[in-house]
């Protein structure tokens, strides 16, 4: 591994264990909240690639099991899936990783109660013709997020079940939160990436210029094609 990635992998498990503990917003049907680090998990992906982003991921989100002393059972360990999923779909090129939408609208559809609720998957229709257009920077948070979105409901069907009221109820709180987020990290990668490449002009640092996207800085070229 280049050390350039393996410095910005740790730099950026500490941002994203600090985003964890900054509450967005509350699960419904659960005690527990989004945190900022929905906003900063899919960044991952593209400044270190699919892989590394994934394992930022896991990493940050084991670490705050133990923070949180958390049991370690089987429920807990598969949704990490959510966050390093949305890396991978975020840094990865092409238009691969649209399958996971289909694939989780068919979960979704076979189980008893998200059968009463078929309304609710057809949303995540949305991300997976958003993947068609995956170079431009909001269709790939659009993507990204519901990835996570898509991953962490069905998981959340199985495991707590809810009524098909509830899911139905939570259709324009999805758009509403999924917005939020897509902002957030169409956001968050600009400024990042366009401070990574500023900053990495500095001679002591310059190693790191490679991580910065070239093609997703602030300019009319962005604007223009990326964004």
């Amino acid at each position: 591994m280049e050390s350039r990635k393996i410095l910005f992998l740790l730099i950026f498990i500490i941002l994203s264990l600090v985003a964890f503990q900054i509450p967005v917003n509350r699960i419904i049907g659960s005690n527990q909240n989004f945190t900022c680090f929905e906003l900063i998990a899919p960044l991952g992906g593209m400044f270190l690639g699919p892989l590394l982003g994934a394992l930022s991921a896991l990493i940050v989100r084991g670490t705050n099991v133990v923070i949180a002393r958390q049991p370690l059972d089987l429920l807990t360990i598969v949704r990490f899936l959510p966050m390093m999923l949305a890396a991978i779909y975020f840094g990865m090129r092409g238009k691969k990783m649209a399958i996971i939408f289909p694939f989780c609208i068919v979960l979704f559809l076979i189980h008893p109660i998200g059968r009463q609720a078929w309304l609710y998957p057809l949303i995540w229709l949305i991300p997976f013709f958003a993947t068609l257009g995956k170079k431009r920077l909001i269709l790939n948070s659009i993507g990204a997020t519901f990835t996570a979105h898509a991953v962490g409901s069905v998981i959340f069907l199985y495991a707590f079940g809810l009524t098909p009221q509830i899911w139905l109820s939570l259709i324009p709180v999805v758009f509403i939160e999924r917005g939020f987020f897509t902002i957030g990290i169409w956001l968050s990668y600009l400024t990042i990436n366009t401070s990574l490449d500023k900053l990495a002009n500095i001679r002591i640092i310059h190693f790191l210029k490679p991580l910065a996207n070239q093609n997703y800085l602030i300019s009319s070229k962005f604007f223009k094609s990326f964004a």
